[in-house]
């Protein structure tokens, strides 16, 4: 540990949408920051304006909060180490580069994307390994000069020790040990005056006093680089802690940037699409502290609040780790179950109203819902799944059906005509369905008097009222519809049924 006050910070390229990887180490420098009493911070690093996406900030900033990550400092809050979007901090970079030239740790370099491609055709044409062969670093005084003189573009790289060792602490993995030889003059600063990951990287994480970094592995072979440049600058390198790569399910590779298939069923790898197939932000959550992080023991199923209470860097383990999809719908419907029935409600509302097109207050308003909400809560895994459970009590009238479904095991059309209509008259004489246990004893005897199976008398009324063979308990469906909805849809029934008695 260090003495410093905890600041970490999460810091995404906005180039696309919030992968479940970056929610991940989003995720651990939140949980690191609450454990200490710390801060954690949000920054854009969007120098990279050739592959910046609109709406990615957007899209990152809404889907951190709907896991439940809230920052202390960002774009948005604002806060003492301002700006936090790299782009507004160009200034300070080229400032700093140039100071590494001032001070003999840098240089210009005006080589052409020409040499540089001939370089790299005759590097790769000789088996060497690819980097940058150092053609400005030895330019004399003079030639730099006459070349500056002349108005040529340039980039600022960084002189890297061309002999001896960079040692870079993990918390995680312990020591490691790079050859400066294997490491060449990276780019600093760009032709446009923008900053390389780099430079930015190290400037921003000493401005903004971060204590600790805690990223994906994929940054693990630029750690030297970032050491000699904490070491150039003179400055106070934070604790590094490289968090391990998450493989697919399977555990034989990398998480795939689009799909994820496990047996039959396609998972996405975005936190958006989790949202929008109706996924609890908790349960991702948990999913995602589990992944290369352990409770301890067996325990698979926490709040955040025991997340927060439990989570140290020393029970990372920095082996991959296999993303346990599986169990996304088992803790989703573990969560889902836990809801207090409004908090299922109002999270399941607009859900329901987007499916069916409805207008969300009419849904959240309508007494159906209400009536099978806890149903409902039982049985699906998702909220997603929720309107093809739901559609025949929330909307007005049922899709045309094939009227064959009517037809109950081991009866023709005109039995089960029959048996509806008797069915239809017992209802009548009910007056309403608010009983469903009275409702059912009653149908019950109907069955025995014609002489029927329960399960013949009750499949039949199933799909007169809702046109599916699975529901939500038939008479609490019924008593949702109301006795004057169900008598309409058993009268659309008996025609049905009639029809097809007749042909």
């Amino acid at each position: 540990m260090t003495d410093r006050p905890v600041r970490v910070r999460f810091a995404p390229s906005p180039t696309g949408y919030l992968h479940i990887g970056g929610a991940r180490s989003a995720l651990f420098n939140y949980l690191f920051a609450r454990h200490h009493g710390g801060q954690f911070i949000l920054r854009i690093e969007d120098t990279d304006q050739k592959r910046f996406v609109a709406d990615s900030v957007t899209n990152l900033m809404t889907n951190l909060r709907w896991l439940g990550l809230d920052w202390d400092e960002g774009p948005d809050v604002g806060g003492p180490y301002g700006p936090y979007t790299q782009t507004e901090r160009a200034a300070l970079y080229r400032q700093w580069a140039a100071w590494l030239v001032d001070q003999g740790h840098a240089y210009h370099c005006y080589c052409s994307a020409e040499r540089l491609e001939a370089m790299r055709a005759e590097q790769t044409a000789n088996k060497q390994p690819p980097g940058y062969d150092r053609h400005c670093r030895y330019l004399s005084a003079d030639e730099r000069a006459v070349i500056e003189a002349a108005g040529a573009p340039f980039v600022i790289r960084f002189a890297t020790p061309l002999d001896g060792s960079t040692s870079v602490h993990d918390a995680v993995r312990g020591e490691m040990v790079f050859s400066n030889n294997t490491l060449d003059d990276v780019v600093l600063l760009k032709s446009d005056g923008l900053p390389t990951y780099h430079l930015a990287v190290v400037v921003d994480d000493h401005f903004m006093e971060i204590s600790h970094i805690l990223r994906a592995d994929e940054w693990i072979a630029s750690s030297p680089r970032h050491v000699l440049l904490y070491q150039a600058f003179g400055w106070e390198i934070p604790i590094m802690a490289h968090l391990p790569v998450i493989l697919d399910p399977s555990g034989k590779g990398k998480m795939s940037k689009r799909k994820v298939r496990v047996g039959d069923k396609e998972y996405p790898v975005f936190v958006e699409e989790l949202r929008s197939e109706g996924y609890l932000p908790e349960a991702v959550f948990n999913l995602l502290t589990n992944v290369g992080w352990s409770m301890g023991g067996d325990r698979e199923v926490f709040t955040k609040e025991e997340a927060i209470a439990g989570f140290d860097l020393t029970g990372i383990n920095p082996a991959p780790a296999a993303l346990p999809y599986g169990k996304l719908e088992w803790l989703n419907g573990v969560y889902m179950r836990n809801l207090a029935p409004a908090d299922f409600k109002q999270r399941l509302v607009p859900f329901l109203a987007a499916a069916l097109h409805l207008d969300a207050a009419a849904v959240d308003a309508n007494p159906a819902l209400d009536i099978l909400l806890v149903d409902v809560q039982e049985r699906i895994k998702t909220l997603s799944e929720a309107a093809a459970m739901l559609d025949f009590a929330l909307l007005d009238a049922l899709p045309d059906y094939d009227s064959k479904l009517l037809v109950a095991k081991k009866l023709d059309a005109a039995a089960s005509h029959q048996a509806l209509t008797a069915a239809r008259a017992a209802l009548v004489s009910l007056g309403d369905l608010d009983d469903p246990e009275h409702v059912e004893s009653t149908l019950r005897e109907l069955a025995e008097t014609l002489h029927l199976s329960a399960g013949q008398l009750f499949g039949i009324l199933r799909i007169a009222i809702s046109a599916k063979a699975v529901t939500p308990p038939l008479f609490t469906s019924m008593q949702a519809l109301g006795i004057a909805a169900v008598l309409a849809r058993v009268d659309i029934a008996l025609s049905k049924l009639a029809a097809l008695a007749g042909d």
